[in-house]
């Protein structure tokens, strides 16, 4: 497929990017800064956009078969919220001004329910320096709950991803929708290459249209 992935210099998109690489996909990878992706491929191509300008991210996703959206503001931005609402509905206005109906959101885990109609966003627990973000993505997702055009899915990390040792590309994965998956330690756990393998495998044979999703060891 020929495949726009925005955010894809970021932790999530990087590893997005390789995945589909790997597996014979043609990329468009639309970013603020070029510079940031050092990779160099015969069948990615690299676009600066911003994600707040509509006709620009409607510019550079332009004949594309689906779009992958990594976006994310920062962890450390202060205006992470703000951004990340504008951001994502100026990325979903923009697909759909291009005529393009497949797209896929890597979200937030924070939206995961942990208990009966209970959050993890919402739990004393929560880390609170991320809140601001998670509570942007659990948002975004109840605005795009409400989208009936596009042939959207939601895919939101198990609550624990890491790099080195324990990032490593096992080819394997549980699902459920809206409740987090636990391994035997009662840890939900994916290393962000297994994260790529689960939105590039609903890419090719999706499974959840109009879904949210979830995925972990």
């Amino acid at each position: 497929m020929n495949i726009a992935l925005i955010g894809a210099s970021g932790f999530v998109g990087s590893a997005i990017l390789k995945e589909a690489l790997d597996r014979g996909h043609q990329v468009t990878a639309i970013v603020r800064n070029p510079e940031n992706i050092t990779l160099a491929h015969q069948d990615l191509r690299i676009v600066k956009a911003d994600v707040l300008d509509t006709t620009q991210v409607a510019t550079a996703i332009a004949g594309a078969d689906a779009v992958i959206s990594a976006y994310n503001p920062g962890w450390g931005n202060p205006d992470i919220y703000e951004e990340f609402i504008k951001g994502s509905k100026s990325v979903q206005a923009g697909i759909k001004n291009s005529g393009i109906k497949r797209y896929i959101v890597v979200g937030g885990a924070g939206s995961l329910e942990v208990g009966p109609g209970i959050q993890a966003v919402d739990t004393p627990e929560f880390p609170a320096a991320i809140y601001p973000g998670a509570s942007a993505a659990r948002d975004y997702l109840n605005i795009l709950k409400e989208e009936q055009d596009l042939d959207w899915t939601y895919v939101s990390p198990a609550f624990e991803m890491h790099q080195g040792t324990s990032g490593i590309r096992t080819g394997k994965y549980r699902t459920d929708l809206d409740q987090p998956v636990f391994n035997d330690e009662d840890r939900s756990v994916l290393s962000v290459e297994d994260l790529a393998l689960v939105v590039i495998d609903e890419l090719e044979t999706p499974k959840h249209i109009k879904q949210r999703f979830t995925a972990a060891y």
